[in-house]
């Protein structure tokens, strides 16, 4: 779909822009930015598409405050699988279906999305460590309403009193009077920087308990203690890893397996108990995020629940490591929580009733819509969606 990448319009006077499916966030910041706009919501990488931010219901680091993606899309054209066209506004079933529903109602064309009004291109960041995860939730649920933007990145190879521990980042868009007198002569320029490129082969096995260890003791203790009002560029701050091209050879040949899941702030004992099993797993993730999620989105199979979700990446070739994330979701399924669909590649379809209360309306309207199943992928056969 990347094919459809035109911005139709944008209404800079009411923070509107009207654009083809294909285009990506990165291409929306290019454009928008300048005019003091921005994305309403992005996630950890700006290389997502308009309709892949729609199928996916995405989240930010501002959804306690925001919400999901889709919440901010005030229409949208769909294909379904009849070839009709059909301009969808959100609250009806189909629009609510196809927000989160990973692209099987049919194929987004375009979309109407509001956007949010900034003043500079540069983020105001506060970072803190916690000493551990009861401290780190304690900080995030006493001053998340104080932040925009709020996220933590958790060591999950800490263990005993240390378990959990974290940098916990927050940020807000700075205004003008923030800027350094130098600054403000393009406050609206939007500059990502980049890196080098990872290596095409990089050694099998690098990213061990030992290596990914020292990294996390080298990246916790050169955080501050306590520091405000730092200034980071927007793509610094929302989209580290998109500095680093191809940053996933790192994991080798095996590859990496994403793993979230969200559960309720009444089931923080089962996001302790999963933390403390991956701990005492020694599941080598260096990139592990915790976020806490606001009101859940209407969309039927958006995945983001009021609560807490925790995000990982883990080397693919670790021993055991599907029966490992089989029992993680089943504490998951146990506490009333869910996996994001996004990131799934290995999830059990028994399990994914007790996650989405409104799976079974989503198969019947697909049923009706698309009753050949024209669209359709393995994430859709594997889970009978």
């Amino acid at each position: 779909m990347t094919s459809l990448r035109r911005i139709r319009s944008v209404d800079a006077e009411h923070g509107e822009v009207v654009c083809d499916a294909g285009v990506s966030l990165h291409r929306l910041m290019e454009v928008l930015l300048p005019l003091g706009w921005f994305v309403p919501v992005t996630p950890g990488t700006r290389q997502v598409t308009v309709g892949g931010a729609i199928g996916a219901d995405i989240h930010g680091k501002n959804h306690h405050v925001e919400g999901g993606f889709t919440r901010h899309v005030s229409s949208l054209d769909l294909l379904t699988a009849d070839g009709t066209v059909r301009t969808l506004a959100p609250g009806s079933d189909l629009f609510d279906a196809t927000a989160g529903g990973m692209g099987l109602t049919g194929v987004v064309l375009s979309a109407t999305v509001r956007l949010l009004p900034v003043e500079t291109s540069l983020m105001s960041v506060d970072t803190e460590r916690a000493t551990d995860l009861d401290d780190l939730m304690s900080r995030l649920s006493a001053a998340d309403h104080r932040y925009r933007y709020s996220v933590a990145w958790i060591d999950l190879l800490a263990r005993g009193a240390a378990t959990g521990r974290a940098v916990l980042t927050r940020g807000q868009h700075a205004p003008l009077d923030a800027l350094p007198r130098r600054a403000r002569r393009t406050p609206l320029a939007f500059r990502p920087g980049q890196l080098p490129s990872a290596p095409r082969l990089f050694p099998e096995g690098l990213l061990s308990r030992g290596t990914v260890g020292l990294f996390n003791e080298l990246w916790y203790r050169r955080a501050p203690r306590s520091r405000t009002g730092e200034l980071q560029r927007i793509s610094a701050f929302f989209h580290p890893l998109d500095g680093v091209p191809a940053w996933n050879r790192v994991y080798g040949r095996s590859g990496f397996v994403q793993y979230q899941f969200a559960v309720g702030h009444d089931r923080a004992d089962t996001l302790r108990r999963i933390v403390g099993l991956v701990s005492r797993r020694r599941c080598p993730s260096f990139l592990a995020v915790l976020k806490r999620f606001g009101p859940g989105d209407p969309g039927w199979l958006s995945f983001p629940v009021p609560g807490w979700t925790l995000a990982m990446d883990i080397p693919a070739g670790l021993p055991g490591l599907g029966r490992f994330l089989d029992t993680l979701d089943e504490e998951v399924a146990g506490a009333g929580g869910r996996i994001y669909l996004a990131k799934d590649a290995r999830l059990r379809p028994e399990l994914l009733g007790a996650m989405y209360p409104r799976l079974g309306d989503f198969r019947a309207l697909r049923a009706e819509l698309d009753p050949r199943g024209v669209f359709t992928s393995d994430l859709a056969r594997r889970l009978a969606l």
